[in-house]
């Protein structure tokens, strides 16, 4: 016998009496049928319904629904007993979650499969963002024009649709589906956005998708893949988004909407800052070098400095001393090194050994090594006075 669907009847169900038919042992867990429910099973993309059961003996959580040839089991974290009655209640948010992305997915796809002349070829409901599949190459700015459009239908807020139309009037309407269908088909139309074979559950007027925004748009595949936000979902993301640009317009004291101007700004400061701190770097490296010019192998210690000015560096000096130069820079117990040989000659050995008695990690060859060890001073200079 097929379990009565009451998610179909009312969407906005969130608690049902129900018989329990069976109760049959699963690993950890427990496989329970009802004659009827509310708990919608994994299915088209979205995801299944949470909930407690409420028995005499207490209540009993159910983590996962599916279903089989028309039975809907609910797989529960212990047993009910079979012929009593239990009382579902839903994770509501968690339903109305799915209810709105579910219904966001069809409004946008609507309008995307519509403008575009593209099918939906891929849905995922997951648990942060909703990914959609498109078999076509969408521009960012079609997809944002296609979430204007989109939020346009959402607020005009019209009912809607769910109808089981007979094989003559299905034949002869226009819909979409990812797949040849059989039997009785159930159409769910958000009137002026989409029409689509769908055997999931959805709000009962578009409005209450709240909004949709989308988030990427990249290539994949044939086409491209949708990455977008409904509802509750949307709001806290731009929410976050809004503090985020908030804090950092705080920080560079222009407003929210001002921020990436200022970022810009900012950028070219730190660019003409880096040009001046490479000139200075260059004038105070060929001082120190020359400080070095003719001493044959030499051992160097300077202050914390990037991985490309501690290369530069190695580099004029050992161009100078005319032997090993070993720069080491940092404090503590964290140097990070360069060696430059001013003949070219093959430095990987004494670099084997540097980072096998200080344990270290780096490499080179043809004269050049750069990496680091986790040694004090005293350390790399008695490694160096061998």
């Amino acid at each position: 016998m097929e379990t009565q669907k009451l998610y179909y009847q009312d969407p906005f169900l969130r608690e049902f009496t129900a018989g329990v038919l069976s109760c049959e042992a699963a690993g950890d867990a427990w496989k329970v049928v009802l004659d009827r429910t509310a708990f919608y099973p994994e299915g088209g993309g979205q995801p299944a319904d949470h909930g407690v059961l409420k028995t005499p003996a207490g209540e009993v959580p159910v983590t996962d629904v599916h279903e089989r040839d028309g039975v809907v089991i609910h797989t529960c974290a212990a047993p009910v007993e079979a012929g009593m009655a239990a009382a579902g209640v839903l994770d509501w948010d968690r339903r109305f979650d799915h209810m709105q992305q579910h219904s966001g997915e069809h409004i946008i796809s609507g309008v995307l499969c519509r403008l575009y002349h593209c099918d939906n070829v891929g849905f995922h409901l997951g648990a942060e963002t909703v990914t959609i599949d498109y078999n076509a190459d969408i521009s960012w700015e079609q997809a944002l024009e296609a979430e204007r459009l989109a939020n346009q239908a959402v607020w005009t807020d019209r009912e809607v649709e769910i109808t089981y139309p007979d094989p003559q009037a299905l034949a002869a309407l226009e819909y979409r589906s990812k797949k040849e269908l059989a039997g009785r088909v159930r159409i769910v139309e958000f009137p002026e956005a989409d029409r689509c074979a769908c055997c999931g559950t959805h709000v009962l007027r578009a409005g209450q998708v709240g909004l949709i925004k989308v988030l990427s748009c990249q290539k994949f595949r044939e086409g491209v893949r949708l990455e977008i936000l409904c509802g509750a979902r949307a709001l806290r993301y731009l929410s976050g988004t809004y503090d985020q640009a908030r804090a950092a317009g705080q920080r560079l004291s222009v407003k929210p909407l001002e921020v990436y101007g200022a970022v810009g700004r900012l950028e070219e400061e730190l660019s003409a800052a880096k040009a001046r701190i490479a000139g200075l770097e260059q004038t105070a490296f060929a001082a120190i070098a020359a400080e070095q010019a003719g001493r044959g192998d030499v051992v160097l210690f300077q202050s914390p400095m990037r991985p490309d000015s501690l290369r530069r560096l190695a580099d004029a000096v050992g161009k100078s001393c005319g032997g090993l130069a070993a720069v080491f820079s940092g404090e503590g117990e964290k140097w990070s090194y360069a060696l430059v040989r001013a003949d070219g000659a093959d430095i990987s050995p004494l670099v084997k050994e540097l980072n096998q008695t200080l344990r270290g990690r780096g490499g080179g060859r043809n004269g050049f090594a750069q990496g680091s060890v986790p040694a004090g001073r005293e350390a790399v200079e008695e490694f160096f006075k061998r």
